[in-house]
């Protein structure tokens, strides 16, 4: 075997671990644990299409929108307004979930909303 073959083998190899390995990142359940919120989870609000994953830590607020049946791409967004701001939005065709997005509420009332397709949840003013 000559060694232009075996380079070829070997950069043939390497390329099958390198995309080995990218599919193992981008699978569901490694795409949802980089996507979730750090701090303590105080709330889950649950609707039928979906359901809301409320976090705090150290004043700060945040929150996922996780669909009923992930894979295919779904309409959804996630929004947190502490009281006397503006909301933070996250919104668009996602397959896994929307968001997350964070606020600093320090000790103020937040409120949350989520909609995946046709279904929505807002909590109205909560963690006052």
């Amino acid at each position: 075997m000559d060694s232009g073959a075996i380079r070829r083998r070997v950069a043939l190899g390497a390329a099958v671990l390198t995309a080995a390995g990218l599919l193992a990142l981008m699978s569901p359940g490694s795409a949802q644990a980089a996507s979730s919120c750090s701090g303590r989870k105080i709330r889950t609000l649950p609707f039928t299409t979906g359901s809301v994953h409320v976090y705090k830590r150290s004043g700060y607020v945040c929150a996922v929108t996780f669909p009923e049946a992930r894979g295919s791409r779904k309409r959804m967004s996630v929004s947190v307004q502490a009281r006397g701001g503006r909301p933070v939005v996250d919104s668009g065709h996602f397959a896994h979930h929307a968001g997350p997005v964070t606020v600093y509420a320090g000790h103020r009332c937040v409120r949350i909303r989520g909609t995946v397709g046709s279904g929505s949840v807002s909590s109205g003013w909560i963690l006052c």
